[in-house]
């Protein structure tokens, strides 16, 4: 879904006015989700000056299956505040869905400002094992192939169609992880050279543990606004110029997992294609799938990729894609960035993609 460029200046665009973050940790014991989440909320509502009850729509994604618990989401209302009654909705997803699901709202006229966040805790349980429930629950589930295994497979699948190996892997770590070494929210920052990453252990061929992102806890959330509200409550919106997303086959064996398809599809319809991109927050768990990504975006080599460090650096699950569009969308209101690409992803091997563009209006 796009919008066509005589529409830019349209009151009924939609941006993304404000961004905040945790601060990425391995553990969280010592809050509950609630906990973890109201600073966030604090601090991305104390940013545009608003109240929770003066925002038209509330959005969130979130994973039961994380918290163990059905209706999990329920009590994260509680740092919301969920009365007077608010208009609120949620999804089984990352935040990146929540989003779009505002997006579309705000596009439709019935609210002008829109809260949307995203949390998970992953240390409670493994999480290579919860994460299998993503999968089909006849054919595959069965099996328990993690996570990791088959990102291996994606991996393992590149290398052997000549298009990435395991130094070029190692690259890719140690420049998102080099990255984030600026970035505070981050859970991993800093990296050794790629030479030396490639003595490390593996934690299933080809990958090693370099090549997977930290296993943690955190939170995200952003501010949309439509029109004139977008332009009082930020100096320099973040315009969301098209936005789409797509999912592959179910089944793996009828994918071909060096492609994503999808990921290209969806970037056709968002617009991605139509002028050159100087920054692209991808959210790739696995180095390998940084590959997968940038060819099926066809990013320059000129376009900063993951200026954050990305999911290398820090990965909470279900707000680690809300994460990307927010990052994007911050360079935009600093003036580091004026056409971004944000992309997030569900499932395994790239399953599922939405891709986002994002601009800054000219000084």
């Amino acid at each position: 879904m796009t919008r066509d460029s005589s529409e830019d200046r349209d009151d009924r665009g939609v941006a993304i006015v404000a961004f905040a973050q945790t601060g990425h940790r391995a553990d969280t014991a010592e809050v509950s989700e609630v906990e973890m989440l109201i600073p966030v909320l604090q601090d991305v509502l104390g940013q545009v000056g608003l109240k929770a009850g003066e925002i038209g729509f509330t959005c969130s994604g979130s994973s039961d299956y994380l918290a163990g618990r059905a209706f999990s989401f329920t009590m994260a209302l509680d740092g919301v505040g969920a009365w007077p009654p608010i208009s609120e909705s949620h999804v089984e997803m990352d935040g990146a869905w929540a989003l779009y699901e505002a997006w579309v709202k705000l596009l439709t006229g019935e609210a002008d400002t829109a809260l949307v966040y995203a949390y998970g805790k992953s240390s409670p349980g493994r999480l290579r094992d919860v994460l299998t429930r993503q999968l089909d629950p006849y054919y595959v589930a069965p099996l328990w192939p993690d996570s990791v295994s088959l990102a291996a497979l994606q991996a393992q699948a590149l290398i052997d169609a000549g298009d990435t190996d395991e130094r070029e892997l190692a690259g890719v770590a140690a420049r998102s992880r080099t990255s984030a070494a600026d970035n505070p929210h981050a859970q991993l920052r800093g990296s050794a050279e790629p030479g030396q990453l490639l003595g490390g252990d593996y934690l299933v061929q080809p990958l090693r543990t370099h090549d997977a992102p930290p296993v943690g806890d955190g939170a995200a959330a952003v501010v949309l606004a439509a029109g004139d509200a977008a332009r009082r409550l930020c100096s320099r919106p973040a315009w969301i110029r098209g936005m789409d997303h797509r999912i592959e086959a179910h089944s793996l064996g009828v994918r071909d997992l060096t492609d994503s398809p999808s990921t290209r599809l969806a970037a056709e319809r968002a617009g991605a294609f139509q002028r050159p991109l100087d920054t692209a927050e991808l959210h790739a768990p696995f180095t390998s799938q940084e590959i997968v990504l940038r060819k099926a975006l066809r990013l320059e080599p000129s376009v900063n990729v993951n200026p954050s460090g990305g999911a290398l650096a820090a990965n909470p699950v279900m707000a680690a894609g809300l994460i990307r569009l927010g990052e994007a969308a911050a360079r935009i209101h600093r003036g580091a960035s004026d056409r971004a690409l944000a992309h997030a992803t569900s499932g395994p091997c790239l399953q599922q993609n939405l891709v986002a563009v994002l601009e800054g209006e000219p000084a």
